[in-house]
């Protein structure tokens, strides 16, 4: 199975500041793991456009996406919340990051009038910062400016006209961005695995049966984890989603610092499996997976390969 890797020079751009996690350090990690390997040269590339201001009103507040256009800064920097900022290219770096995934939703839902320059594919991997999915309808929050996931799956939803998609996120930290712009929509299903208690604090009280959140105690290891969100497979073949997205935030590896769980490379290898296997049962194969969290450099890398691997089987 062929695998579009979809990203653009201009999410290195984005550098909120030299200690901070969110760094463009971790695109090139990525890079480099992707070249050591040798799967690079499986992989066809693209580099996304930008969103358009239209695109991100598919997920976003008209109000909020102005205010957001008109604090980007030309020098100096500009901040959203206590750990979202903007400088002068930031503006630029998320609305490659936010087009990346419409861009991934075209290639995997090919139009027949196309004549496609690249080979067909069925899964994309959108290796893109800054994340998305604690961006919620109107506000910028947790890293995030705007909710690149949630753009594409509206956009597969509305323009492409897909009746029913589902999102699973299985960063350390609750998609509470993502659960904002869903919560009302059922043709999204969306599960999210999370250490709990922890940012951004929610997650617990959800009570729409689209909306399946699984909160993790932190210390818990591959094989709890795996029991934990095991019914998210049996809830997902009961919805059959025509597309399936993954929020793939790798946080919640052992070695990173900024989550307690202690997951493994192994443990992203089985749920991108199982992923798979829904995605080859009911979605005609297709997955648009987008980076969220990671900020273990090493760990981060080899668990993207590992995902990659998967979704390229």
């Amino acid at each position: 199975m062929s695998l579009v890797l979809v990203g653009s020079p201009a999410c290195l751009l984005h550098d909120m500041d030299p200690e901070h996690p969110e760094q463009p350090a971790r695109l090139h990690s990525i890079n480099d793991q992707l070249l050591i390997s040798g799967v690079e040269l499986s992989l066809q590339f693209l580099d996304s456009q930008a969103a358009t201001k239209e695109q991100l009103l598919l997920a976003h507040d008209k109000d909020f996406v102005e205010e957001v256009f008109n604090k980007s800064p030309s020098e100096g920097q500009q901040w959203l919340d206590d750990d979202t900022l903007m400088m002068p290219h930031s503006l630029t770096a998320a609305l490659h990051a936010a087009g990346a995934g419409i861009e991934a939703v075209n290639k995997v839902l090919p139009r027949e009038e196309e004549c496609p320059e690249f080979m067909p594919v069925t899964t994309a991997f959108c290796a893109v910062r800054p994340p998305g999915h604690h961006a919620e309808h109107a506000r910028s929050g947790g890293f995030c400016i705007f909710n690149n996931i949630a753009i594409a799956a509206r956009y597969a939803l509305e323009v492409r006209g897909l009746k029913r998609v589902a999102i699973v996120d299985f960063d350390v930290h609750h998609g509470n961005g993502t659960e904002d712009i869903f919560k009302d929509d059922d043709r999204v299903m969306f599960c999210s695995s999370f250490q709990h208690p922890f940012y951004p604090f929610s997650g617990t009280d959800t009570t729409k049966a689209h909306i399946i959140n699984t909160p993790i105690p932190a210390g818990t290891k591959g094989s709890e984890y795996r029991e934990l969100v095991h019914h998210w497979f049996a809830k997902l073949d009961e919805f059959k989603p025509e597309l399936l997205f993954i929020s793939a935030g790798f946080d919640a590896h052992a070695e990173d610092d900024l989550g307690h769980l202690r997951l493994q490379e192994a443990d992203y290898e089985w749920i991108s499996y199982e992923l798979k296997a829904i995605a080859d049962k009911h979605c005609e194969g297709r997955i648009v997976s987008m980076l969220e969290g990671g900020y273990a450099l090493g760990a981060l890398a080899r668990s993207v390969l590992t995902h990659i691997k998967v979704l390229m089987a």
